[in-house]
């Protein structure tokens, strides 16, 4: 099937980790976030998550089996739904952006979400746009290898948990506590662990 115009042209206006990491500074010194929704508390989230990704850019620890990348067979291409307010994002991305880094044949981009909701809608998690969102295809052919996101396992069990709850019973910010802390606990690995497990699938069905 071949890709579609709205996902080439995420990918083509996309940008790179640098260049992503340089916006979310810039919003933050502008005293805003990103999308079209502006609050106080979507700004303090941006600010805190500036913090967090630059602290994964400095003490991400890259499992052995993953110190010369992933085990990919042939080129792909990337791309990451995401918005800089996001806190999953903040944690995910960093890791994300090293291990692309790391594997030749890998471009690597990242879209903000609300800029491109045609392509989030088809990559919906249980009717939501949640974020970050990776979208990862095979150069030569078109084909769709795979997709992840928004979380990784562990960190989507506290978040179901939290939307089990009666309405009136949950607590927002316990339950962003509690996730947080889960992601510095987990130091990256299940994000690196699950990505693996993703490449080495299409390996696998390529063979």
């Amino acid at each position: 099937m071949p890709i579609s115009k709205d996902l080439i042209e995420a990918v083509e206006t996309g940008m790179s980790w640098d260049a992503y990491m340089e916006l979310f500074g810039r919003v933050v010194a502008e005293g805003r976030t990103t999308g079209p929704v502006q609050t106080e508390d979507l700004f303090a989230y941006t600010k805190l998550n500036l913090s967090r990704s630059r602290r994964w850019n400095k003490t991400l620890k890259v499992l052995p089996a993953l110190e010369n990348g992933l085990p990919i067979q042939a080129p792909q291409t990337w791309l990451v739904l995401t918005e800089a307010w996001c806190g999953d994002a903040a944690q995910c991305n960093p890791i994300i952006a090293e291990l692309a880094k790391r594997t030749s044949g890998i471009r690597l981009r990242f879209a903000l979400r609300d800029e491109h909701l045609s392509v989030m809608d088809r990559y919906l998690t249980n009717g939501g746009r949640s974020i970050p969102k990776l979208i990862a295809w095979d150069d030569a052919t078109g084909e769709e290898l795979f997709t992840w996101g928004p979380r990784p396992e562990g960190a989507q069990k506290i978040y179901s948990a939290f939307l089990a709850q009666p309405v009136e019973s949950r607590d927002a910010e316990a339950m962003k506590e509690q996730l947080h802390r889960w992601y510095f606990d987990d130091a990256g690995v299940s994000v690196q662990e699950e990505l693996l497990a993703l490449v080495r699938e299409t390996v696998e069905v390529e063979r």
